[in-house]
């Protein structure tokens, strides 16, 4: 069988179990967001809703289900993943996918994996009874944290996850992406604290044998201001800015719809994404890794209508995506050949490559043509 020479990461939604109990607050039911996904219903005729599983809706933190997903996420060319992390209320949450499943799959030593830091704050939005009503925006955990539950996260990372032979590594440097770098200042009280909470961090993996820890900022739109007191908005810093002040070693994105309008087609959006590319390379001291999203529609998760949605996302305008990021990487000095995928299984957002009853493998087999044929 073929093999990729790039490193294809997926973001990996981890809330498909209902393992995680302080999840029963948005998922009663317990088997985690696929509530949501059963319940989904079109919103005006011709919307692309509901979609089914052809998996079914499978527990992702068992680790026979891992297997198979393992198997054919890397039979198709994904080789990584990059599990969504949260640390809310002093604790872990939703860490059962990973721990449970990925990690006591017997085949994970097939694949990588990593961590993208999701520190944003959680409100009702995964609630659909409370999303579309003014509740919906009350926040229940904040994402920022101070610099004491900032150490407790750190060592939980290290000692659980960094040293394992599956850490996505770049030139031995475990990879951490942090999802909110505003909330990441706000919690530790201005730019320069968070600058020192991070050296600190990077100071402790040193310390565990690992010549550096590789972080990586998450890119917004070009437009985006980001708190420099960690209190107020009088002082701002810009992306280049924050991103050299609080020394991230690489960028990449989670998902085009925070870097371009969505409302249209697929081929509109990318366009637009793909001058961003050129962007990133002119206006960043640090490496880009290229960013492929499926698309965007996230009606399932709210009973009232969002007009935002991609159109004509299809698996061939999806290869053509992954075609171009693959020229990006071909023709740039990158430290390791990696691409960003939104994602593994993002369903409610309508992002994901597990196959469905209305593309099946289509976007599974795109990455397996362009990666590995």
């Amino acid at each position: 069988m073929n093999t990729s020479r790039y490193d294809i990461a997926a973001f990996v939604w981890p809330s498909y179990t209902g393992d995680e109990l302080r999840s029963r607050i948005f998922w009663p039911e317990g088997n985690g967001e696929w509530q949501t996904v059963q319940k989904a219903t079109a919103k005006f005729d011709g919307h692309s809703w509901p979609r089914r599983p052809l998996w079914g809706y499978v527990n992702e933190a068992d680790p026979a289900v891992m297997e198979m997903q393992i198997d054919e996420a890397t039979r198709h060319g994904v080789n990584v993943f990059i599990y969504d992390w949260y640390w809310y209320d002093g604790r872990p949450f939703l860490e059962n996918c990973l721990n449970d499943g990925f990690l006591k799959a017997k085949n994970h030593d097939k694949m990588k994996f990593y961590l993208m830091w999701a520190n944003h704050d959680a409100n009702h939005l995964w609630s659909k009874p409370l999303s579309s009503t003014e509740a919906g925006n009350v926040v229940i955990w904040e994402g920022a944290v101070s610099f004491p539950r900032f150490q407790n996260a750190a060592r939980r990372m290290i000692d659980q996850y960094f040293h394992l032979p599956c850490y996505y590594k770049i030139n031995g440097a475990p990879v951490l992406m942090i999802y909110d770098t505003n909330n990441l200042i706000k919690g530790l009280g201005g730019v320069d604290r968070a600058r020192e909470a991070l050296d600190w961090f990077r100071e402790e993996v040193r310390r565990e044998g690992f010549p550096d820890l590789h972080l990586q900022f998450t890119s917004w739109s070009e437009h985006a201001a980001f708190n420099a007191t960690g209190i107020d908005t009088e002082r701002t810093l810009n992306r280049k800015e924050v991103v050299r002040a609080l020394g991230f070693d690489s960028l990449t994105n989670y998902q085009f719809v925070h870097m371009t309008d969505m409302n249209r087609t697929y081929a509109e959006a990318f366009a637009d994404i793909r001058r961003q590319w050129a962007d990133f390379e002119r206006d960043f001291d640090v490496p880009y890794f290229p960013h492929v999203s499926i698309g965007w529609d996230n009606n399932p998760r709210f009973d009232k209508f969002l007009p935002t949605i991609c159109r004509e996302n299809t698996p061939a305008e999806f290869e053509k995506a992954l075609i171009a990021a693959r020229e990006y990487v071909d023709t740039h000095d990158l430290p390791v050949p990696l691409i960003t995928i939104n994602s593994w299984n993002e369903w409610t957002e309508t992002s994901y490559l597990e196959p469905d009853d209305l593309n099946g493998y289509g976007y599974l087999e795109a990455i397996r043509r362009v990666f590995m044929g």
